[in-house]
């Protein structure tokens, strides 16, 4: 059979093995990463997310071996984390369509009109990769997908209010700072800032922002 990318196959019935799925990569070889990753997810996620994750980390690596490259040179999934933050951003720019900007330490994500709705659990399957890949000894370094900073902290202090250890007063007294709830206060080193995708290109990055 010549498998033209990553893909996985069900255990056949009969057979002994611990894995209900096995991962081949485009030469139809067992590829353990995504395999021991799909095994690692069961019973901590459900099987239709396990599933998904999966799907959406076969896409990703299919294009991973053919296309990404830093510095000139063909590059892996296990690379430094900075690497592949980088890889990462070019196949969210390349082949998801998204816009990608920096934002202090971390990456905003905004959907285009081009974009899958699928991003975001692109972006969870590999956060939870990379998580798998630590916990199985398989990759060395710290998350890649994980943003661990204390500005995300400080920011939720800001809008904790001015009365310090004191009973917060009811909003209408107006002396409060009010507490915001953003999605893009989360762990993320990629975060999607916008539900639906932009359909007007705003030269302003900042603006779309200025009112959180």
């Amino acid at each position: 059979m010549d498998v033209k990318r990553y893909m996985h196959i069900w255990r056949p019935a009969g057979v002994e093995s611990k894995y209900t799925i096995i991962v081949l990569d485009p030469l139809n070889r067992p590829f353990l990463p995504l395999t021991d990753f799909y095994d690692d997810q069961i019973g901590r996620v459900g099987d239709k997310t396990a599933l998904s994750y999966l799907t959406s980390l076969e896409n990703y690596f299919s294009w991973l071996d053919i296309y990404a490259k830093y510095q000139g040179r063909n590059v892996s999934w296990d690379e430094h984390p900075e690497v592949v933050r980088e890889i990462v951003q070019d196949y969210l720019f390349s082949e998801m369509e998204c816009k990608v900007r920096d934002k202090d330490s971390y990456r905003l994500v905004s959907l285009t009109n081009k974009s899958p709705n699928t991003v975001a659990r692109m972006l969870s399957a590999l956060k939870a990769f990379y998580k798998s890949m630590i916990r199985l000894k398989y990759y060395p370094h710290p998350n890649p997908l994980f943003h661990a900073n204390g500005d995300l902290e400080a920011y939720q202090d800001i809008h904790i209010g001015v009365r310090k250890d004191k009973p917060r007063l009811p909003v209408a007294a107006g002396t409060e700072e009010p507490i915001h709830h953003h999605r893009r206060l989360t762990d993320s080193y990629f975060k999607v800032i916008n539900e639906e995708w932009i359909p007007i290109i705003i030269g302003d990055w900042d603006f779309a922002l200025s009112g959180l």
